[in-house]
């Protein structure tokens, strides 16, 4: 009997595993099948040799990465950029989400909620070109319209460094919260009502009700998303830090990172093996952070750590 039952229940399950299995074979080809190219790291690649022909060099290539200042340029643009992001994400998707919640009217939260989700859905690439509508040097509504009128000298922003660290903070965050409060305002929906009622009949002010209520019950939400992000740290929006200031050589101080440098490596000079290098680095040093994260957050609140 018990055996039947088991067949019964794992028949009812066939379902669910035929709707998972194509993401599954997405995910081995995409995400799995590659890293066999991980040997490129330690390779002098060669077209005739390939992938496994090639001459073994061994560390040589990460020695060259790390000799040379770009090594420190990517990884501190890299690191930085994402602690901003992680928390600005944070902080501004949980005071939107806040928003959104207490915001009344259906149908007037659901047309809020598109538009903070609007920009999310938007291509980098109308974003750069819409961005460049504004900054652009001849044409751009900020010199011609703004500083020309008031007599103030032009900016030439695709040449100017000092300003695209707040450029690329204010488009990440501005494409970004939709998504991320979305998360926090679901998990705000959870909170019981009661709870307020009650803070609000013993005379607890808005911020109080935020402090002592919203923010612990948003507590496992904003741990999953820190390591999740903490995870991709090493990792950059492509389109952002390269379509966006449309790959001005003159901003690479500001705005390369190690997905960027990948990149240049490969289509300026076409070295293969220390690309490769780049981001073998990338990926362990992500893995890392994730494992001392979740280790701390298991030591201060183990039933909040993802493992």
């Amino acid at each position: 009997m018990k055996a039947k039952k088991k067949k019964i229940v794992w028949k009812h399950y066939i379902p669910f595993y035929l709707m998972m299995l194509p993401a599954l074979v997405y995910f081995f080809i995409n995400n799995y099948i590659p890293m066999s190219g991980l040997i490129l790291a330690f390779e002098k690649y060669t077209v005739k040799g390939g992938i496994y022909g090639s001459q073994k060099i061994g560390f040589q290539n990460f020695k060259y990465l790390f000799s040379t200042s770009d090594a420190f340029i990517m990884t501190r643009n890299t690191i930085l950029y994402n602690l901003v992001f992680i928390f600005l994400g944070m902080v501004l998707g949980i005071a939107v989400a806040y928003l959104l919640y207490e915001l009344k009217g259906k149908f007037r939260k659901k047309i809020y909620q598109t538009l903070i989700l609007l920009p999310g859905l938007l291509s980098i690439v109308i974003i750069s070109y819409l961005l460049n509508a504004f900054i652009a040097g001849d044409t751009g509504f900020i010199n011609n319209y703004i500083l020309e009128p008031l007599g103030l000298d032009t900016i030439s922003f695709y040449s100017e460094p000092k300003y695209w660290p707040f450029i690329l903070v204010f488009i990440n965050v501005w494409k970004g919260v939709g998504s991320s409060c979305i998360l926090y305002l679901a998990n705000m929906s959870g909170i019981d009502p009661g709870l307020y009622e009650a803070a609000e009949l013993d005379g607890a002010s808005r911020w109080q009700s935020i402090k002592n209520i919203t923010i612990p019950g948003l507590i496992p939400t904003i741990i999953t998303l820190t390591i999740m992000n903490v995870g991709h740290i090493m990792n950059s929006d492509f389109g952002l830090f390269y379509q966006v200031p449309m790959g001005s050589g003159a901003l690479i101080n500001v705005t390369q990172t190690i997905d960027t440098y990948v990149y240049r490596g490969l289509i300026n000079s076409g070295n293969i093996g220390m690309s490769a290098a780049a981001g073998f680095y990338q990926s362990v040093v992500g893995f890392i952070l994730v494992i001392v994260t979740n280790a701390i957050i298991n030591k201060v609140s183990s039933e909040n750590a993802l493992f």
